[in-house]
């Protein structure tokens, strides 16, 4: 299969186990029961269906790797480094790239982490989620606020590039609550701040709680309050808000995997439930790995991956771009978006909701505070 241009690929591989499902989360997820023969089966398809998608793409050079979850930091050491080897070898490296690993307060141990950065890993996105004990129990975090900030303060003493994930617009949480714990939390020392507005999604145990009418869910309002937060405070301590749920000290800090997720850059997901976005042919294509754990090992062993390359038509690429594109503070490249009818574009640009450039569209901070609306519009 051919590459239309040979160039960057980077990659997403996904670790569904985890010591505790959280109510909120709609991840591909299962329990870390200590399956060691499974997990090791897991690793091991992982490792076969790099090979085979790095087949299908040809010659490409890595950009960035992300082990996301699920919660990677459970891994084991010698497994992360094995797949950052494979990937440079099929993908040669050019320089330094981003190697992130998620990981969780609880599994911040120095010599742990030492282990993952001896592998390679030289980005740590800690999955704090709150800085308040009650929040973290209603979220269902087994992790106390004090936990937190130690295990905030050993990734830092390992890490030079640590970014922290907060979730806001909790049912009983006020505005006050929320700003006081922002600041708390740069004050921490991390370059980079990911927060993200409560969503409940239906199959979760929130979305269920929300159906049977035990659990408030905060109104559209009470959102874009907290949102409005978010940007005023994280500015004034110096984050820059480079995408609509990232803030970063300064453009070497921001999450580059991200970056070229949302530029379209083509990356290979790998694990159970994975997607990705491969140019094979000429086509942009989607891919999704079989979701089910042993039904994803047993379909690698048997046919060496997991997914089957789905083309996009140029409409539905070109819309994906103007959905990702429009997140990034940059806004989207034109040529990504060329031909695509957007409705009321040139309204919404004279209301002060979007702006054009020679190069990109991209939507104004007024314009990012009603996101999801503005798309809507444009491609309705």
């Amino acid at each position: 299969m051919a590459v239309l241009n040979p160039a960057l690929v980077a990659l997403y591989i996904h670790w569904p186990y985890c010591s505790r499902i959280c109510p909120y989360c709609d991840f591909n997820v299962t329990r870390d029961r200590g399956q060691t023969d499974t997990q090791q089966a897991l690793f091991e398809a992982i490792r076969a269906d790099l090979r085979t998608q790095a087949l299908w793409l040809g010659p490409r050079r890595l950009a960035s790797v992300f082990f996301g979850g699920g919660t990677p930091s459970l891994m084991k050491p010698d497994w992360v480094g094995a797949l950052i080897a494979e990937a440079k070898t099929l993908f040669p490296v050019t320089g330094d790239i981003e190697i992130t690993l998620e990981a969780n307060p609880t599994d911040a141990e120095v010599a742990r982490y030492r282990a993952f950065k001896a592998a390679g890993i030289n980005r740590l996105s800690i999955g704090i989620q709150s800085l308040d004990d009650a929040a973290l129990r209603f979220l269902g975090r087994n992790h106390s606020a004090r936990e937190a900030l130690t295990g905030l303060e050993t990734a830092l003493s390992v890490f030079e590039r640590v970014s922290l994930d907060l979730i806001y617009a909790l049912p009983e949480q006020s505005l006050e609550n929320w700003e006081a714990e922002l600041r708390r939390a740069a004050r921490l020392g991390v370059e980079h701040i990911s927060p993200y507005q409560l969503t409940i999604e239906s199959e979760t145990a929130f979305g269920r709680a929300a159906r049977r009418g035990q659990l408030r869910i905060p109104d559209p309002e009470q959102g874009e309050a907290f949102y409005d937060t978010t940007q005023s405070v994280l500015s004034e301590l110096g984050y820059e808000a480079y995408e609509v749920s990232n803030h970063a000290r300064g453009v070497a800090a921001r999450s580059q995997h991200n970056i070229n997720v949302w530029e379209g850059v083509d990356y290979v997901g790998i694990g159970p439930g994975s997607h990705g976005r491969l140019t094979l042919d000429h086509l942009r294509h989607t891919t999704v790995a079989e979701a089910d754990l042993k039904v994803y090992i047993a379909r690698v062993r048997e046919t060496g991956h997991s997914v089957t390359p789905e083309p996009l038509s140029p409409e539905e690429a070109s819309e994906e771009a103007l959905m990702l594109g429009l997140r990034l503070i940059e806004g989207v490249r034109l040529e990504r978006i060329a031909g695509l009818p957007l409705n009321k574009r040139d309204q919404l640009i004279a209301e002060g909701f979007l702006e054009l450039t020679p190069q990109r569209l991209r939507a104004t901070p007024k314009g990012r505070v009603v996101l999801d609306r503005l798309l809507l519009e444009l491609l309705s």
